[in-house]
């Protein structure tokens, strides 16, 4: 591969550190990389790998830009807000760098497309937030024998590793099982400090690089942990497990149904309100709360986020009560009384109204899409978040 004289005036610096060279450039140019995902680890990887002089670039996301992806997805800007993610990133990776080739994907990796949408790629970067997606992910690079570089962060901390390796374990040697759903609370719940993503994102870039150009060596075998808040970093040492069903013993007969895997309910028909029985929480969309409130017959309303996500934004004449602090607070509520309550996004007051029933209330709705559907459906004043 021949370099033009502005390309070798922009890879200078690379170029000439020795254990990267021409020949590490020209391997960069030649590779194609696919970043499923364009979120805080997602959109770091992107430019930092475009920049490089990565040849060709895939780009998985089926979100669109949201207000509250801002303080840390800074390839993102303000005027952007609605735009569809993969438009964007194609848009800001060619005003990066000409010389790259972009593709876009703008769906949901799914066990239907995830064949066909990674088998051309010589890489795959995991910018994903979600335990579904990411055990899919992997299953598919096990397959088809393409590595992974893999990064999560909540709150303070983050993870790192390159899996799916020859010589290495994949995601599944390390998490055999996913967590109970809801048991582990994504960033939207938990929050997470705004650099920290970029961080990750950077590592995973130089670990992407590494490996596309045979550079220094890969996390391979080994889980980087990252504590911001003490800015420290301990490494894991991992093997391949020889009973893991993907890489070890290859008794996956094909790409399965993660969302059932990792727990996640499958969607119900969406109904105005589904009343509650025994033993059964009630559902109950936005607009309807909203119409009960009109007619002044509204049940008690109850949220269960924190208390910082209540200064932001809450419905008016709601009682506060925190999801960590139900067990004890509920022995205050009266079993007999009606009550709704919400969270975010209606998963943890799902948790919430199904262990108050467990004990004995007759009467529990769940709020689904918490007040996020409120600002969706009923008042788009309320600020998302």
């Amino acid at each position: 591969m021949h370099f033009t004289q502005t390309e070798l005036q922009r890879y200078s610096r690379q170029i000439s550190l020795p254990e990267f060279g021409l020949e590490g450039q020209r391997r960069l140019a030649g590779s194609r990389v696919l970043i499923v995902g364009l979120g805080g680890l997602g959109s770091p990887v992107a430019m930092y790998l475009a920049a490089a002089g990565t040849g060709a670039i895939g780009l998985v996301d089926f979100d669109r830009v949201d207000t509250a992806n801002l303080h840390r997805q800074l390839l993102f800007r303000t005027s952007d807000v609605g735009e569809r993610k993969v438009e964007v990133t194609d848009r800001v990776l060619r005003e990066i760098n000409p010389h790259i080739n972009v593709t876009r994907y703008s769906e949901r990796l799914t066990a239907t497309n995830a064949a066909a949408i990674v088998e051309p790629w010589d890489l795959v970067v995991d910018g994903t937030d979600n335990f579904s997606t990411r055990y899919l992910v992997n299953d598919i690079c096990v397959r088809l024998g393409k590595r992974n570089v893999f990064a999560s962060v909540l709150r303070f901390g983050g993870q790192l590793s390159v899996l799916c390796a020859p010589d290495g374990p994949c995601y599944r040697c390390i998490f055999p099982e996913p967590p109970p759903a809801g048991s582990v609370p994504s960033c939207a719940e938990a929050g997470v400090l705004g650099v920290l993503p970029g961080l990750l994102g950077m590592l995973q870039a130089t670990e992407a690089i590494k490996v596309l150009t045979g550079v220094g060596s890969p996390l391979v075998g080994r889980l980087l942990l990252v504590d911001a808040l003490t800015m420290s970093f301990r490494e894991m040492r991992l093997k391949r497990r020889p009973g893991c069903p993907a890489c070890g013993t290859h008794s996956l007969p094909e790409l399965i149904d993660y969302d059932a895997f990792c727990g996640v309910p499958a969607p119900k028909p969406r109904v105005a309100a589904e009343h509650p029985g025994p033993g059964k929480v009630g559902r109950l969309t936005a607009a309807s709360l909203h119409q009960w409130r009109q007619d002044g017959v509204a049940p008690r309303l109850i949220d269960v986020r924190e208390e910082w996500e209540h200064e932001l934004v809450h419905l008016p004449g709601d009682t506060l009560i925190p999801l960590g602090t139900l067990g004890r607070a509920h022995t205050q509520l009266d079993p007999a009384v009606p009550l709704v309550l919400y969270c975010h996004h209606g998963m943890r007051s799902l948790s919430a109204a199904q262990f108050l029933v467990e004990r004995g209330f007759r009467e529990v709705w769940n709020l689904e899409g918490g007040i996020d559907a409120w600002s969706e459906e009923v008042d788009s004043s309320f600020p998302r978040y």
